[in-house]
């Protein structure tokens, strides 16, 4: 039987799949990602069938059998999916389900002729290999899997082959997806392999931009995103996805950085991921803000399926994008870099929007790069930002205060690098954690407890509903943060002084 005993996987139960199949005149094959990662041990959570039939046909038959749902990819003639939100028990009915699992999906496609015409024709060895749902209960199943381009081989090397030099032409997507691949299972992809993809990186300028999107987020969500970044770059796709970055490249910078500009910013993607990892038992990461709130806030989906976590490392690697057109020396021979943070937010809108991200990922991106600087500015030397210094940073950026803060932190330490001084690091993360704490208090206690409402505004002052009933509420709870004032008292008599 083709199960999972792992208590981090799902289970999965496959007698009434294999007995459907069995009363019907077709062929039926557990395909790609789910047979690879039954060999491997992993987590399947989705189901990848071929067969002789057209699963518009029987698709909906299935689905009735299974307890799911079909759906008709319509944009994919001879593509099909039952969704199951329910997971097989290893008896009989299936488990209710409650929603703390994905629901299973099975993806049905069609092939003619053998089914060995079809596995040559696939991207990868690994995934080139095709098991008949009739023998999945056997004991032995492993035996009887069809693997016409020694994909097993390759599985237990550790490595991504692809299966011809012509996969790459005929669907560029293919190139981004090897490089995913590799970094999801922890392979090397096989030199020779990795110079076709070299050769054909252009081609990645054909795929849709959602395509290049779902691919490019999985990379940059898993574990080690520099070092997939740097892959990504030597085989010439980093740039054919996001050209604005080749310009980086050589840009120097003053001496607070140690690393240049495209350097800097491949390690603040680093610092980032490392920055929401929590202390980790480091002496670096250990000084920055961390609760397990944290863990939960940076785990939040907000855009495409993808985490804050995600978003925010997208935003390091995109955060100092506009260095180079803005780079300039001043009278005194100093070089700076003016601009950048505003022109740099304008060049990640216009990419992303390319690149189909949703809009509010591509919203948390532009704000997060036009104020990446100001978490820092708010020090005055080694004091503590003013209350309402910080009332007002919170204020124009929403919950987003909070990831700004992070990238400050993600980028002070790639700016600093190997040169990174000890005490300063303690200094500026202690002064971003007191930030952070005092702007989420201010927010919490401006929400709950509101000193004054806008019909107390406009009764006590008798104007009308307008504009300037929200600036005086502004300028209240400002004052408020401020510890200028603390009651309802001294909040009207605020407003009639500055009406």
């Amino acid at each position: 039987m083709l199960d999972r005993h792992n208590s981090n996987s799902t289970f999965i139960n496959l007698t009434r799949l294999s007995s459907y199949f069995s009363i019907r005149d077709c062929s039926a094959y557990l395909v790609g990602g789910c047979l690879r990662d039954s060999l491997l041990n992993r987590p399947i959570h989705d189901l990848d069938l071929t067969t002789s039939e057209s699963p518009h046909r029987f698709g909906p038959e299935l689905a009735k059998a299974l307890g799911g749902t079909y759906v008709n990819l319509n944009s994919q003639p001879d593509i099909g999916r039952v969704i199951i939100k329910a997971i097989f028990d290893i008896v009989e009915s299936p488990l209710n389900y409650d929603g703390s699992t994905p629901p299973l999906t099975i993806d049905l496609s069609e092939f003619s002729g053998e089914i060995t015409d079809n596995l040559i024709t696939r991207d990868f060895t690994v995934d080139s290999m095709a098991l008949n749902i009739l023998d999945c209960q056997n004991p032995e199943w492993r035996g009887f899997i069809l693997d016409p381009l020694n994909g097993l081989q390759d599985l237990f090397s550790k490595k991504i082959r692809s299966t011809s030099h012509s996969i790459f032409i005929a669907d560029p997507g293919r190139l981004l997806r090897a490089v995913r691949l590799a970094a999801q299972l922890g392979f090397v992809i096989e030199p020779d392999t990795a110079m076709n993809i070299k050769t054909h990186a252009a081609l990645i300028k054909r795929v849709p931009g959602e395509r290049i999107r779902d691919e490019f987020l999985n990379i940059m969500a898993g574990d080690g995103a520099k070092a997939q970044l740097d892959v990504l770059d030597r085989l010439g796709i980093l740039c054919q996805v996001i050209p604005e970055l080749a310009m980086t490249k050589g840009v120097t910078q003053p001496k607070a950085h140690y690393w240049n500009v495209w350097e800097h910013l491949l390690h603040t993607v680093e610092t980032a991921e490392l920055i929401t990892k929590g202390h980790q038992n480091s002496p670096i990461y250990s000084l920055a803000p961390w609760t397990p709130e944290s863990e939960t806030y940076f785990g939040q989906i907000v855009s495409d399926g993808h985490t804050r976590r995600t978003i925010l490392k997208l935003t390091a690697l995109l955060h100092d994008i506009a260095k180079p057109q803005t780079k300039a020396t001043d009278a005194s021979g100093r070089t700076r870099f003016l601009g950048h943070s505003e022109l740099g937010a304008e060049i990640a809108t216009a990419r992303l929007t390319e690149l189909r991200l949703s809009s509010n990922g591509i919203s948390m991106v532009s704000k997060m790069i036009e104020a990446h600087l100001r978490p820092s500015s708010m020090r005055q030397g080694t004091k503590y930002p003013t209350k309402r210094a910080v009332f007002r940073y919170f204020r124009s950026l929403g919950d987003l205060a909070i990831d700004t803060i992070y990238l400050a932190l993600a980028d002070y330490l790639a700016a600093k690098g190997p040169h990174l001084m000890p005490d300063q690091w303690a200094e500026h993360a202690r002064i971003m954690t007191h930030i952070l704490h005092l702007g989420t208090q201010q927010i919490t206690t401006s929400a709950v407890e509101k000193l004054v409402t806008g019909r107390d505004i406009m009764e006590n002052l008798n104007i009308e509903s307008g504009p300037m009933v929200g600036y005086l509420l502004n300028i209240i709870e400002e004052a408020r943060a401020a510890g200028e004032i603390s009651n309802k008292e001294q909040a009207l008599a605020l407003a009639f002084k500055v009406r």
